[in-house]
């Protein structure tokens, strides 16, 4: 019986997964395995929260393999060990795989896919995981783009798949003396209970994808370009853990949109363009490998940020700024994994510019406690805010958390959700509370300092620092990329 092995990563599915269909066409038996690999110097190994979704994903994919008459294999350790193990004892013949793209990852797979055909094995790659991969849309000199606009217009004019591969119908079951890892040996559970409210916001695996897909297409897609925006309302699709777990994939998105959707609908072709930003933070991070920890525009690599109290990181952490749209989505990203995208900008910019911390450790907070961090995205938005990433001209752009409190949660619905300390008073003073008297905030039930903190800095002031150190940086002569 002809034997092959396809080995799971972030494409945790059965729908559209080019590496699977592939090897169920060519071979008679699949053994569906999952290496829990801990990369030497990684300095980006699973976040917290995405080990939660990892694990609950993990036991989602089993589950859809029992359905087809087969189940996940799992183990622990080098993945070229456990595949040349599992090759030997089951006589397998070949490994299938979806390819990543982090630059240790790509290093490890390119090693192994080596290492296993000179020892005969069968290897094919493919990609899942993208619309188009990273080194197929360059422009026309050759040279990778660095700016999303031209980007995203050549892309478009290009075109891509739109065909996704159908799931199997059934598979045989692994050999039976083959033996896995239980999936509570990974220990990727929170040893305490702190995420009641990512378990109450969040059910991972492909089913639910599928489920969020739908609920966004029949609904908020039409009016996404307006109600993205505004993080009191569910106008965005949520499928951003989904993606990065492979759960569903990209071209399947893009595929149902044009089977389900009205051509030229406003509110779809803006999420397409999400999709872009998406490919395009690969895109920067495959040509750009340094960008996971240096910044694109290298004149920020020597950027004096000044030393700062611990404190004052630790504040922003908890939410405790006295800034409410801030503080607001500080605390929705520890309750739930997730933050709203406006709201990502608004906290970023303000602890970038206003606060002058390194956008790394910001960069590193999302890492540990977003459900979708995703190191290509993860890095492409801490610097393009920060300004020292892939944008023409962005060190001005510093987000006034006021005002864009007030543009996009206007009657405060979102940070009365969040900052329940403020919830009684009024929406025209919700977000900046400070400037009422001390009278006026004890009559809604705020003693500034003791109930909510007061700001932990002046916007106008910090606004001026962060405007002549930027520019001065921008100054300066760019190092040759």
């Amino acid at each position: 019986m002809k034997t092959a092995i396809v080995w799971f990563r972030r494409d945790l599915r059965m729908d559209d997964n080019p590496a699977l269909a592939a090897a169920v066409e060519a071979f008679d038996r699949i053994i569906p395995l999952y290496i829990h690999d801990h990369l030497p110097n990684d300095p980006w190994g699973e976040g917290s929260a995405s080990r939660w979704w990892l694990h609950h994903s993990l036991n989602s994919l089993d589950a859809r393999l029992k359905i087809l008459g087969s189940r996940l294999v799992i183990r622990s350790g080098d993945p070229l060990d456990q595949l040349a193990e599992i090759l030997a004892s089951s006589g397998g013949q070949a490994v299938f795989w979806n390819r990543l793209y982090t630059p240790l990852e790509i290093h490890r797979d390119s090693a192994i896919k080596a290492k296993l055909k000179s020892k005969g094995v069968q290897v094919q790659t493919f990609n899942s995981a993208l619309l188009k991969e990273p080194w197929e849309h360059l422009k026309a000199n050759g040279e990778p783009y660095r700016v999303f606009t031209p980007f995203w217009k050549a892309y478009l004019a290009q075109g891509y798949s739109v065909s996704p591969e159908d799931p199997p119908d059934h598979l045989l079951p692994p050999p039976e003396g083959l033996v896995g890892d239980p999936l509570s040996s990974l220990n990727l559970l929170p040893r305490i209970p702190w995420d009641q409210g990512i378990r109450e916001t969040w059910g991972p695996g492909e089913t639910e994808a599928w489920k969020l897909l739908e609920k966004f297409l029949d609904g908020p897609a039409s009016d996404y370009a307006t109600a993205r925006d505004h993080p009191a309302i569910q106008g965005t699709s949520r499928l951003s853990p989904h993606l990065h777990f492979g759960e569903i994939s990209p071209r399947r998105i893009a595929s149902e949109i044009k089977r389900r959707c009205a051509p030229g609908d406003h509110g779809v072709e803006v999420f397409l363009k999400e999709l872009g930003w998406r490919e395009f933070a690969y895109h920067l991070l495959f040509h750009f490998p340094h960008t996971d920890l240096k910044a694109l525009d290298e004149r920020f690599n020597h950027f004096p940020w000044p030393d700062h109290d611990a404190s004052v990181f630790d504040r922003w952490t908890r939410g405790l700024t006295g800034y409410p749209i801030v503080d607001a989505g500080m605390r929705e990203l520890w309750h739930t994994g997730w933050m709203h995208n406006r709201v990502r900008m608004i906290v970023a910019s303000f602890l970038t510019k206003n606060l002058l911390i390194h956008w790394s450790r910001g960069a590193e907070w999302f890492w540990d406690t977003l459900v979708d961090a995703d190191l290509a995205a993860n890095s492409l938005g801490w610097q393009w805010t920060a300004g020292c990433g892939a944008d023409a001209a962005p060190y001005f752009r510093i987000f006034n958390p006021i005002l864009q409190g007030e543009k996009f949660d206007a009657y405060g619905e979102y940070i009365r959700r969040w900052v329940p300390e403020l919830s009684r008073i009024p929406a025209q003073w919700i977000h900046h509370p400070f400037e009422l008297s001390d009278q006026e905030l004890k009559a809604y039930g705020v003693v500034l300092g003791r109930d909510y903190p007061a700001p932990i800095v002046e916007l106008k002031p910090t606004r001026e620092r962060a405007l002549a150190a930027f520019a001065a940086i921008k100054a300066e002569k760019p190092d040759s990329p």
